[in-house]
């Protein structure tokens, strides 16, 4: 456990190093197309993902590349599993176009709220009331139609490994105005970035991309699909994962509450 605390502890301070040195190597893609923005993100994503698998010893496989490959460009809907910080910068590496849903205040962050503004993320505030999700539904129709990648959590935030499902209406509508197919993401991040602590653990992330769900169903069909497909995978996952992680070093990552 000393070993985990030291690894995590020089982690979390490369992290933000890596961070502040993409954020200040980013500057000149305020004037560029929306292209140059793009590539700093994936490749901060990358070289954070290398940092934890050298220091954490966290490896990632990835699964489903062949399905990925079919729908990573043009218009999309991306539904992954939400435990971790970890899959908000590691889905970007995957695709052309990537356009997220986030916290309105973060775009009002110096240098890296001005990122999420020229890529042109939607911000919303959490809590709005019906005519915000509706503008939030309309941006998200608009920018799918001009041939970017929406990756949208299901539950709409974290929910620590374990925790009940909580999927919300907001992205079956969503899927219903679009129009589009959707690829359900299962993960089990969780075990290796837990929510609300700075512990990095060891072992391997995987992540698998699904079956996609095409266009046409309705919300509740949609919602009965994407959520027993993604529970399903991801509980396999888990299992899988905490195996290892007793294999490794004797104890698996600790499930958090949903608090």
């Amino acid at each position: 456990m000393v070993s985990i605390f030291i690894r995590s502890l020089i982690y979390n301070i490369v992290f933000y190093l890596n961070l502040t040195f993409w954020v200040l190597l980013g500057i000149p893609t305020y004037i560029m197309p929306r292209w140059g923005i793009i590539w700093i993100a994936q490749n901060w994503g990358l070289t954070s993902i290398w940092l934890m698998r050298i220091i954490c010893n966290t490896r990632v496989e990835y699964r489903g590349l062949e399905i990925l490959k079919k729908y990573n460009q043009g218009p999309l809907l991306v539904s992954p599993q939400h435990q971790s910080a970890w899959e908000t910068f590691a889905m970007l590496q995957f695709f052309d176009e990537p356009l997220y849903i986030l916290k309105r205040e973060l775009r009002w962050l110096p240098l890296f709220g001005w990122y999420l503004v020229k890529s042109n993320m939607i911000g919303v505030k959490r809590g709005a009331g019906g005519r915000t999700l509706r503008e939030m539904a309309r941006r998200a129709r608009e920018e799918v139609a001009k041939g970017r990648q929406l990756i949208i959590f299901p539950e709409g935030t974290r929910r620590a490994v374990g925790a009940p499902p909580d999927y919300k209406f907001g992205v079956s509508q969503i899927y219903v105005d679009c129009g589009v197919t959707c690829l359900p993401v299962a993960l089990n991040s969780g075990l290796f970035w837990p929510r609300r602590t700075f512990l990095r653990y060891p072992g391997t992330l995987v992540v698998e991309f699904l079956d996609p769900i095409p266009p046409g169903l309705s919300r509740d069909e949609f919602t009965a699909r994407v959520s027993t497909a993604i529970e399903d995978a991801t509980n396999k996952l888990v299992k899988a994962g905490r195996d290892e992680q007793v294999r490794l070093v004797g104890f698996s990552a600790p499930i958090r509450s949903q608090d």
